[in-house]
């Protein structure tokens, strides 16, 4: 609950600074107090407690999702450095929405009653519809922002749907009470129906297949940074949240739940990595990719009662690669106007150092030891073949050597074409984003206990 309080008032603080022309200080200011919320955050890991009737319950679960969500936005802050340069004035309201839309992140992971889940949502959804939307002159940024507003709002009213439901059956919003009246005997059809229809639209957040057809022009219209946070800080967010929903009302996934589940996320895999074979936009390659992820996340769901600390570690792996990734592709394409492949030839060449990055990301996502890609999957991998599903396991290591296809194009252009111009000096923050998050994402590979002991 502190920690809900404080990002809340980072966010009205940054917006202060600006009437009051501290525009220098807003991003420096908003690290340290990302940090010294990172702090407060953690001090609650071993405290649980309930605020507000229910509304927000702190525990190791919130507690450690909400603290990878702070990093990661430590990281998006730092590298908006200069991303408005030409408008200056833009950057406190950037800064601002970044936050609140972290306080959506940590509210959908924090809920107690699905009234405080949806508010979460929302605030997170809106966030993200300006954001995409933000390069107003950009006809691509504003089809972007058009797209994922109208689609967003299509899943947002099918998750409203599904709560309404859930209260018809069980007469309250509150996740203790549904769990303990989904125990008796006999529930009314339609409180399933809502969990349908809740999971529905959360796969359409997660942008699995077959709700990912918004992802790819979304992502490839919407600014770098933007797009950058929609693949790490909200992809994770959404997962996180649709597994607390089905395990915290202790939701029965029964057989044909799981073989649903099944198929999307065999799915998820399969087209996310076809389809981005054929890409030649990075940013769209991405996308692909992000859909892949979402399809072994979802993994999880199949043995969902032991699976939070596999999910973290997962997340936790994916999202530092992606953000590492999205550091080189930023400091590459800035002022290109697209994100073509070709503007990566020789960069092995010109910027040694940020090549090595991208090649390791590239390497974590496809599950190349010894990075935390790997043992995230070798996790997920083991947990899916105790709970007897050895096809989906299968079908994951198919898609992951397919994976290494699309990934190695990039690596190629880096090392072994030439350069087609030399790049301007790079700024001291792409290099901290990018050096930090992939050294991060080889530590938790060296160290898994690092992450795994946060939910033990």
């Amino acid at each position: 609950m502190n920690t809900l309080i404080v990002i809340i008032g980072l966010g009205v603080l940054c917006l202060l600074f600006e009437i009051m022309n501290f525009r220098k200080a807003i991003i420096p200011f908003t690290i340290l107090g990302l940090m010294g919320i990172l702090g407060l955050t953690l001090s609650e890991l071993n405290s649980p407690a309930t605020y507000y009737n229910n509304m927000i319950v702190v525990n190791k679960f919130s507690v450690a999702f909400s603290s990878l969500f702070i990093v990661l936005t430590i990281f998006l802050v730092t590298l908006s450095h200069n991303f408005y340069e030409k408008h200056q004035t833009k950057i406190s309201d950037y800064i601002a929405i970044k936050i609140f839309l972290l306080s959506g992140a940590v509210a959908m992971v924090s809920f107690g009653n699905l009234s405080m889940f949806f508010l979460g949502i929302e605030i997170l959804s809106i966030s993200l519809y300006v954001l995409a939307a933000s390069d107003r002159m950009n006809i691509k940024s504003n089809e972007a922002g058009l797209k994922y507003f109208l689609m967003g709002s299509f899943a947002s009213g099918i998750l409203l749907f599904g709560i309404c439901l859930i209260y018809g059956a069980m007469g309250t919003f509150d996740i203790t009470e549904i769990s303990e009246l989904s125990q008796s005997a006999e529930l009314p059809s339609w409180f399933f129906i809502g969990i349908v229809l809740l999971t529905i639209g959360m796969l359409f957040k997660i942008a699995a297949v077959p709700f990912h057809f918004w992802a790819p022009d979304v992502y490839q219209g919407a600014p770098a940074l933007t797009t950058a946070t929609m693949s790490t800080l909200a992809k994770v967010v959404a997962m996180a949240a649709l597994y607390k929903l089905l395990t915290a009302m202790n939701v029965e996934i029964t057989y044909g739940f799981q073989i649903v589940i099944v198929v999307i996320s065999i799915a998820s895999m399969t087209v996310g990595n076809i389809m981005a074979l054929k890409q030649s936009n990075v940013k769209r390659m991405l996308a692909f990719s992000g859909i892949s992820h979402a399809g072994f996340m979802l993994m999880t769901l199949l043995s969902a009662t032991s699976a939070a600390g596999s999910l973290l570690y997962y997340a936790t792996a994916y999202s530092l690669s992606g953000i590492a990734a999205f550091s080189v592709l930023l400091y590459v394409c800035k002022d290109k106007g697209n994100e073509e492949i070709s503007h990566f030839n020789g960069l092995g060449k010109t910027n040694p150092i940020l090549a090595a990055v991208l090649t390791a990301s590239l390497l974590s996502m496809a599950g190349i030891p010894i990075f935390g890609g790997f043992f995230a999957k070798l996790m997920l991998f083991t947990q899916t073949i105790e709970s007897g599903y050895l096809i989906v396991v299968i079908a994951a290591v198919i898609n992951s050597i397919i994976s290494i296809g699309y990934y190695f194009k990039l690596i190629l252009a880096m090392y072994t074409k030439d350069a087609a111009e030399e790049k301007e000096a790079t700024p001291l923050a792409f290099y901290a984003v990018a050096v930090i998050s992939i050294l991060m994402n080889l530590i938790i590979g060296l160290y898994p206990s690092l992450i795994m002991q946060l939910l033990s």
